[in-house]
């Protein structure tokens, strides 16, 4: 079993980072494998609805987002983290998710399908729970049970140092971690006791303009 960390922080070390690895530590002392993948820090394109990825079934522009999808396969968990720009998560993890998930569902790939996910984000002061609220949505859409915490998953501090000292912030991540390593378990436990993965019906598209 593993665990794909996603940092969408562009400073690979930076305040998210030093959430996501109190984290994957948790998630590596209860047993299960936990891998960090920066998104860069390098200008990322927004998805521009080409629908190329319905037959490359990959992004049709080549960078961190596909690379991040070849690993996808592979992972039975995932957390996505962000630092906090107004109030939002950072521009390069909402192109990032966007095209990541846009290109999972037109692609077929099915690569996060009950497979179990949570955000976490980093902020100096205020905003987190509205960036938070924006990354649990890319989940909830595609079919992801969504790994909690015993309070929202947020750290603060403007430095790396600063989140260190955050103790009850990063009590916060510990817990995130051990949720995820259990999930994970349970999830690994019913599919080797042969419980079926749930019906798929055929999606129904609704057209609210009549």
């Amino acid at each position: 079993m593993k665990v794909l960390l996603v940092n969408g922080s562009p400073r690979e070390r930076g305040c998210t980072y030093t959430a996501l690895e109190e984290v994957s530590r948790t998630i590596k002392h209860e047993g299960v494998d936990a891998e960090i993948f920066h998104i860069g820090n390098k200008p990322l394109s927004g998805c521009i609805a080409c629908g190329k990825c319905r037959e490359l079934r990959r992004c049709v522009f080549s960078d961190t987002v596909n690379v991040f999808l070849d690993m996808a396969g592979t992972a039975d968990g995932f957390i996505f983290g962000t630092p906090v720009h107004y109030a939002a998560a950072s521009g390069g993890i909402t192109s990032f998710m966007d095209r990541a998930f846009y290109a999972n569902g037109s692609s077929g790939r099915n690569l996060f399908f009950l497979k179990p996910a949570a955000g976490v984000v980093s902020a100096r002061r205020a905003g987190t729970t509205a960036a938070f609220d924006q990354l649990i949505k890319y989940f909830t859409i595609s079919q992801m049970p969504v790994v909690s915490s015993q309070y929202w998953n947020m750290v603060h501090g403007s430095t790396p140092e600063d989140v260190v000292r955050d103790l009850e912030g990063l009590q916060i991540m510990r817990t995130l971690g051990r949720n995820m390593a259990w999930l994970l378990k349970c999830r690994d436990a019913g599919i080797k006791a042969g419980v079926p993965f749930p019906e798929q019906e055929p999606p129904a598209r609704t057209n609210f303009i009549r």
